[in-house]
């Protein structure tokens, strides 16, 4: 009932949204006398923002035309590998592009947003590496008929998109990273194929701001979940899609919930942006304003999360501990991280991250008791938040060239134990 009120009200306040833009278009306009004038100015800002809150976005672009890589600036062909009704598999190919670097397969978090959000993350990596991503579908999107899509479903597309890889180029290792939500579901995926001694399996895995073990240090986030029984959100967040969208009837967490959560834990700061926003538009900074623009149409636009796959990760994750208690099941078995024993591992977490606060992340090494020291790593990264992590540029200048030492040193020492 709640999806479709809401659908309605987006249907109720298109006329608004026009009404904003028509008004915006005509006080821009240099042969509207009032557009000279601070009271025609204000007018056409205060349109501005309004038709930007109300704005429907559906899924960004990718925005990558181009990476310098080896000294020169390569096109880029973002292409589908593979296809999947939850998700597919994206490559980013550098054209002309004939040395062979590092492959990294990127898993984007599936909480709500698209995986543009990475858009800075993968433009950082495309420099040095090959990069291939998890696209993960609106949930909206896809035919109820296609059925269930739970954590476990979800591991089998992980480990779907690993066995691409090495198929592609069985000679050449690929190192898995996981930014935020998806860190745990990575490690379980990989502990299956080490248990399993299975050729895809990743040479490393990066675990970035995830929520390995939530209580190694409380959030807004996982107070939440712990103070509301799962019967609470199944109630109160999981809502039926209207008719009039392709996945009809399927039960999903909605993205404009998620956006609401999001804007609840700092409401403060998304008003006082919108305002400095109206007031770069009145004083005729549209570059100050564009930036802002920017960030909210990537921030507000959200995809709806499948049902199942959000309870389990509430109930798992963040209720049960499942993964560092060593009882979370796959298709009826165990999974073991213990079984990891020649997989690299680099955890990165950010000081002010407020989302999956510093320790939850590092908790892998304690739950990965058999990889080498040689082979792990960790970095706390100071003075940066969630975001900050994976976009920005403390994200440019120090985490990405971290990573890239760490996936090459593990390659390096992979090779030597080869050649001995």
């Amino acid at each position: 009932m709640l999806y479709s009120l809401y659908d309605a009200r987006n249907r109720a306040l298109a006329p608004v949204r026009w009404m904003a833009e028509a008004t915006r278009l005509a006080f821009v306009n240099p042969l509207h006398p009032m557009s000279w004038t601070p009271m025609g100015r204000m007018i056409a800002a205060g349109s501005g923002v309004v038709e930007s809150l109300l704005a429907e976005r559906g899924k960004p672009d990718w925005d990558i035309d181009t990476v310098e890589s080896e000294g020169k600036k390569r096109p880029i062909a973002i292409e589908t590998v593979l296809e999947k009704p939850f998700g597919n598999l994206v490559r980013f190919r550098k054209v002309g592009m004939s040395k062979k670097q590092t492959r990294i397969l990127l898993v984007a978090p599936m909480s709500g947003h698209f995986a543009t959000l990475l858009r800075d993350t993968v433009r950082a990596l495309l420099k040095e590496n090959e990069v291939w991503i998890t696209d993960w579908a609106n949930a909206s999107d896809v035919p109820d008929a296609e059925g269930k899509f739970g954590i476990e479903r979800y591991m089998e597309y992980l480990m779907d998109f690993m066995a691409f890889l090495h198929e592609e180029d069985s000679s050449r290792p690929f190192h898995i990273m996981a930014v935020c939500q998806p860190a745990p579901l990575v490690l379980a995926s990989t502990a299956i194929l080490a248990e399993d001694k299975a050729p895809h399996c990743p040479a490393s895995m990066i675990l970035m701001g995830g929520p390995i073990d939530t209580r190694a240090s409380e959030t807004a986030v996982t107070r939440a979940a712990l103070n509301r029984s799962i019967d609470w959100f199944r109630t109160h967040m999981i809502h039926r899609v209207p008719p009039s969208f392709r996945g009809a009837n399927r039960r999903v967490y909605p993205g404009f919930l998620q956006l609401r959560a999001f804007w609840s834990m700092n409401p403060a700061r998304h008003a006082g942006a919108h305002w400095n926003m109206f007031k770069h538009l009145s004083q005729g900074d549209g570059e100050s304003a564009d930036r802002t623009r920017a960030f909210y149409d990537e921030y507000m636009a959200v995809a709806d999360v499948a049902a199942d796959f959000f309870l389990e990760t509430v109930d798992h994750v963040f209720k049960k501990h499942s993964l560092p208690k060593g009882e979370l099941m796959w298709n009826g078995r165990k999974v073991n991280p213990e079984a990891i024993t020649d997989v690299g591992l680099l955890t990165v977490e950010g000081e002010l991250d407020d989302i999956s606060s510093p320790a939850q992340t590092e908790a892998a090494h304690d739950i990965c008791p058999n990889i080498p020291e040689s082979l792990r790593d960790h970095l706390l990264q100071e003075n940066v938040g969630h975001y900050g992590i994976f976009n920005g540029r403390r994200w440019r200048d120090n985490i990405c060239p971290h990573i890239g030492e760490f996936v090459r040193g593990i390659e390096a020492q992979k090779a030597k134990k080869q050649a001995a």
